[in-house]
């Protein structure tokens, strides 16, 4: 089992930049895959960015490229995501989720999530 734990969400004005955290416990070793996805009022989930066990591997939805950085610490268990010139569209609570490949960017692809942490962006 996993357990993952999002951080760092917040108010911010459209513009601003902000960075996630998604910490990681248990047998992290098996999912080398991480993934963060959000998801807005009425609206299904969404891929956002994914990183493979290096950190070597990355991959993101078009909506974020350019402004969004997926990393992660292995020694500290820890995947980031920097989100840069934030937009209002980027509203959303943004989840981290573990998975087997940072191929797959489908939710049912990945096995354990965490709580979500609240993004809103005001324009």
């Amino acid at each position: 089992q996993v357990q993952l734990r999002e951080s760092g969400g917040g108010l911010v004005q459209a513009g601003d930049s902000l960075r996630l955290s998604c910490a990681a416990s248990g047998r992290t070793f098996a999912y080398p895959a991480t993934g963060w996805f959000r998801q807005a009022p009425g609206k299904a989930r969404e891929f956002v960015a994914v990183v493979g066990r290096s950190g070597s591997s990355t991959n993101y939805a078009d909506s974020v490229k350019g402004r969004f950085t997926i990393s992660r610490d292995n020694a500290k268990n820890t995947v980031y995501l920097q989100m840069n010139s934030l937009k209002p569209e980027d509203t959303a609570v943004y989840y981290c989720a573990a998975g087997l490949s940072s191929t797959r960017i489908d939710t049912n692809s990945y096995n354990y999530w965490g709580q979500g942490t609240q993004v809103t962006v005001s324009s």
